[in-house]
């Protein structure tokens, strides 16, 4: 970070929090300044890997506890590196005492200064992404592409039985990583766009199908569509409205898992009339009413 003679930096404003943040608060800023500072975004800017590197380096550093609090003490520069002289004399009895216990710290501290001097090894950083799919692609699966942050097509496989908000993991396809640094991954959060016909709750499925005054009240067969295609379906006699039938096997799957059961498909029953009327309904239904 700091080169040559230049002066030293602040971490903490490299990273953009204030010297008291938290763990959580420091990874957090880190996350999202990595995702905007990534040469991947900036190809044309000649100085980009070594601001990130330099803010990739700042994080190491920072999120070592042990480093951090060597730091804040003044006995690290931003490079890592032990400042001469920052230790009062006050305090060299209390440091010889550590010294049996640190020396195997200061000699992994001396060899990631040795590896730091030839480009630091940065793990990518997760990218996340939206994609939007419609309710009988996401329950039947559907392949599609997304553009990544740096440009590139990516393709994406959903899996059949995928539900809103789930999340698939491409690893390997997020930010690259610099040194042996492993790339990072494609976080894509599914959104399924509603269905005029079909609701699920979790993996089960659930409709209403409208059957005529007669089927309702003899029995008969309708068709039901499924997300499978039509099927054929029996209705009981003296069924009413808000009966429910269930077709077993004909929800969603659980969502590519294999071996795992598929979730069910409920049928609620509307009684309907027909469009036009029917003078035999209406005087059996006149002469039932006088007979009651």
């Amino acid at each position: 970070m700091a080169l040559g003679g230049k002066k030293d930096k602040d971490l903490y404003r490299v990273l953009g929090v204030a010297q008291d943040a938290s763990p959580e608060e420091i990874k957090k800023s880190y996350r999202r300044k990595a995702r905007e500072m990534h040469p991947d975004l900036d190809p044309g800017n000649p100085w980009a890997e070594d601001e990130f590197k330099e803010l990739s380096s700042a994080y190491q550093l920072l999120s070592d506890p042990v480093q951090r609090a060597q730091y804040d003490r003044g006995e690290l520069d931003s490079d890592g590196r032990k400042k001469r002289g920052a230790r009062q004399a006050g305090a060299q009895a209390s440091a010889h005492a550590e010294s049996a216990k640190s020396g195997a710290r200061r000699g992994f501290e001396g060899f990631f200064r040795d590896r730091s001097r030839s480009g630091p090894n940065i793990d990518g950083v997760d990218v996340n992404y939206v994609l939007n799919v419609g309710f009988l692609d996401s329950a039947r699966g559907v392949s599609r592409e997304i553009k990544t942050t740096h440009g590139a097509t990516l393709k994406v496989t959903v899996p059949p039985g995928t539900l809103n908000g789930q999340v698939l993991r491409l690893k390997g396809q997020g930010m690259r990583g610099f040194g042996t640094g492993k790339d990072g991954d494609a976080l894509v959060e599914v959104e399924v766009a509603p269905h005029a016909i079909f609701e699920n709750k979790g993996r089960d499925i659930y409709t209403q199908v409208p059957v005529s005054l007669e089927d309702a009240v003899l029995g008969g067969k309708i068709q039901v569509e499924t997300i499978d295609g039509i099927v054929n379906v029996s209705v009981p006699a003296n069924s009413n409205t808000g009966t429910r039938l269930r077709l077993k096997g004909r929800g969603l799957a659980a969502g590519g898992r294999k071996g795992a059961e598929r979730g069910d498909h409920y049928v609620s029953l509307v009684i309907t009339l027909p469009k036009d009327p029917d003078p035999d309904l209406a005087a059996f239904m006149r002469t039932r009413r006088d007979d009651c």
